[in-house]
This record gives C-alpha cells, sequence and structure tokens, in this order.
C-alpha cells in the first residue's frame, strides 16, 4: 500500500512500489527542465531566481509551475519540438540519391512546424494541415493569410528523396514518390509501416494491399 506521501496520484502508487529516487535540487531541476522544453541551459541569473523561490517551501509549485510555463511560452520551446517532429516526417534540405540538389525552400516547412508548436495548435489539426492543407484553402481569404500556412503545411509531402535522372523512367520516379507519401502517412500519424502491403497481403497485418491503393489514391493528383 503506496504510503500518504505517494498517494496524491494514481501513478505515484506505482511510483512506490520501489524505492523512489531522492527528491531532485533546485539546480538539479532548473537543468532538466530547460533542456528539455527548450535545448537550452538557463542563465545564472535564472538559476539564481529559481533557487530563490525554491527556498520558500510554501511555493515550491507555484515557482514550478512558472519556470513550466515560461519554458513553454519562449520560441525555443517550438524549435526543440520541431526537430523531434522534422525527425519523422524525414525532413531535409537536399533530395538526397544521386543529383542531391538543394531544396531551396525547404525551411519555410521547417519553420512552420515550430509555429505551428509554439501557437500550441490541436494535433488533429496539424495532421490535417499536413496531409491536405491545399484542400483547406479558404478561397475567401486574402493572400499571405491563413491560406500561405496551408500551403506550407503540404511541405510534408514533398520531404522524401527525389531522384529522376538521364537513366530514370519518370513515371517509375514519381511512383517511388508515391510510395514515400503513402509510407510516411502510415510511420508519421498512424505508427504503422504500409511498405509490405505494396506488394501483398500479410495475414495478420491491419492494412492490406487494397487500402494501401486506397490511402496512395488520395496523393495521385500531387504534383511536385
Amino acid at each position: 500500500v503506496p504510503s500518504a506521501q505517494y498517494s496524491v496520484h494514481p501513478v505515484d502508487g506505482l511510483l512506490a512500489v520501489k524505492e523512489p529516487a531522492p527528491e531532485a535540487d533546485a539546480r538539479t531541476l532548473l537543468r532538466r527542465a530547460p533542456f528539455d522544453l527548450s535545448g537550452l541551459p538557463p542563465t545564472p541569473e535564472q538559476v539564481a531566481a529559481f533557487e530563490s523561490d525554491w527556498s520558500d517551501l510554501s511555493d515550491r509549485s507555484d515557482a514550478w509551475l512558472r519556470l513550466i510555463n515560461r519554458l513553454l511560452s519562449s520560441p525555443h520551446y517550438g524549435e526543440r519540438m520541431a526537430r523531434h517532429w522534422l525527425d519523422v516526417v524525414r525532413y531535409a534540405d537536399s533530395s538526397g540519391f544521386a543529383n542531391d540538389y538543394e531544396r531551396g525552400n525547404a525551411w519555410r516547412y521547417r519553420d512552420y512546424v515550430v509555429r505551428s508548436f509554439n501557437a500550441d495548435n490541436p494535433f488533429d489539426q496539424f495532421i490535417q494541415e499536413q496531409i491536405a492543407g491545399d484542400e483547406l484553402l479558404d478561397s475567401n481569404q486574402e493572400p499571405g493569410t491563413k491560406n500561405q500556412e496551408l500551403l506550407l503545411a503540404t511541405g510534408f509531402l514533398r520531404m522524401g528523396p527525389w531522384e529522376l535522372t538521364g537513366m530514370e523512367v519518370a513515371k517509375v520516379a514519381r511512383q517511388r514518390f508515391l510510395d514515400d507519401v503513402t509510407n510516411s502517412v502510415g510511420e508519421t500519424f498512424l505508427a504503422h509501416s504500409l511498405q509490405c502491403a505494396r506488394c501483398h497481403d500479410h495475414k495478420f497485418d491491419p492494412v492490406p494491399t487494397h487500402d494501401y491503393y486506397s490511402i496512395q489514391a488520395c496523393f495521385a493528383t500531387t504534383q511536385l
């Protein structure tokens, strides 16, 4: 049975099964939180201010809340979180393979992701904008408003590798692009690779070949 010290939340009961680690001091907490949420170390002034707040035992929860809110409101929060997301969506500033030419506007999608995290956009909205932002455009809006963000969001579809050399068949290159987009939608938003379903069904795979090409059909008209 968890002791009273660890009975505030049900998760505390799981922690109390084994001896928890010693309580961290103010300086340790102040290093953990900024590195986790912003990727940057605290300044000496921030360390001194937080240690001063932490010294008031009656105000510790408020001191911690103020620290977290400050980090979440920092523009560096979006930059930190975007790094994780960009890894998932195969972000690159060049196209890879033999040509590996530069994508001069890839940074626009990167900055869209940063802004989305800093604006705390709902995750379902975040998904819809990247998969189908061009289908959500409002014809009544002026250029440079929300429509621009929606178009930038679809940069997700363009992040995969691309190669079309003199020895390549254009239709084959395009099919590789569609396969990459389809599989990336599965890996990014469904936590499930769809590559195998491109060629054959698996007995226990939730996505058969028929569904794979149904998903791919959504992107069949997408032009680079």
